[in-house]
C-alpha cells in the first residue's frame, strides 16, 4: 500500500510538471506559516512549500502566529501557483498567489516570515523584509533575543530563548556505536535513523538529502 501510495504521488508530480509550471486550487490545509496543502480540479492533494521564505517553526515565538497569518490569507481560497522546483519531500516549491496578490511576498511584508535569502530568487523580498522590520511588524517586535531565524532555531542555536529551558540538555544515555559505510542508499527512505543520514550527507556527499541546503538531511527523520 505505502509504494501504491508513493508511485501515485510520483505520477501527481510528474503530471503537473509535464503540464506546466503553474496550476492552481483550493487550500484544503496549513502546516505552518510556509507550507500549505491545495485541493486540485481532479481532486489531488498537493503539498506546497512557499519559495524564498522561512516562516518560524511553530515550537518557536511567532511560529503560530505565522501559520495563522498564512492561514488568514489562503484557507480555503483557490490560489494559483508557480512553480520554480520539487524538493526531496515531494513539495511543490512556488510563489503563490490569491488573486493577483502575490501570498509569499504579503507574508514579508507583514512580517511573519523571515527572507530565506540563500534560496530567494524574488529581488523584492529583501526589501519588503527591510521596511517590516523598520516599523517592527509582525515577528520584528520580538525582543531580538527571541528573534531567531528558522534555519539557525532547527540546528539547536536556540539554546538560552527564553522560551526554551535555560537548564542543561540531559546527558544522552551510551549506546552501541554504529558502523557505518558509503554503500548504495541514495534516498531518505532508505536511511535507518538520522545518524545514518547525517553521515551519508557529510561523509559521502549525499548532497541530496539536503535539498534545502540547511545542513539537516531527511528532516522527516532528523530534528
Amino acid at each position: 500500500m505505502i509504494c501504491i501510495c508513493v508511485l501515485g504521488a510520483l505520477l501527481l508530480l510528474a503530471s503537473l510538471a509535464a503540464n506546466a509550471d503553474e496550476f492552481s486550487g483550493r487550500v484544503v490545509g496549513v502546516h505552518d506559516g510556509d507550507t500549505l496543502t491545495l485541493l486540485t480540479a481532479d481532486q489531488q492533494h498537493v503539498k506546497i512549500r512557499l519559495a524564498g521564505i522561512d516562516a518560524p517553526e511553530q515550537d518557536q515565538p511567532f511560529g503560530q502566529k505565522a501559520k495563522q497569518a498564512l492561514s488568514a490569507l489562503v484557507f480555503n481560497q483557490t490560489v494559483r501557483v508557480t512553480v520554480q522546483a520539487q524538493d526531496d519531500y515531494g513539495r511543490m516549491v512556488g510563489t503563490v498567489y490569491v488573486g493577483a496578490r502575490n501570498v509569499n511576498a504579503a507574508l514579508v511584508e507583514q512580517g511573519t516570515v523571515w527572507v530565506y535569502r540563500c534560496y530567494n530568487r524574488d529581488p523584492a523580498l529583501p526589501g519588503l523584509e527591510a521596511q517590516a522590520q523598520a516599523v517592527e511588524r509582525g515577528l520584528w517586535a520580538l525582543p531580538e533575543s527571541q528573534r531567531i531565524p528558522p534555519w539557525e532555531w532547527r540546528h539547536g542555536e536556540q539554546e538560552g530563548v527564553a522560551t526554551k529551558p535555560a537548564s542543561p540538555r540531559p546527558t544522552p544515555s551510551p549506546r552501541p556505536a554504529m558502523v557505518l559505510t558509503c554503500g548504495s542508499k541514495h534516498t531518505c527512505q532508505e536511511m535507518a535513523n538520522c545518524e545514518e543520514a547525517r553521515f551519508y550527507l557529510t561523509q559521502c556527499g549525499l548532497k541530496r538529502l539536503d535539498r534545502d541546503g540547511d545542513r539537516t538531511p531527511c528532516e522527516g527523520i532528523c530534528p
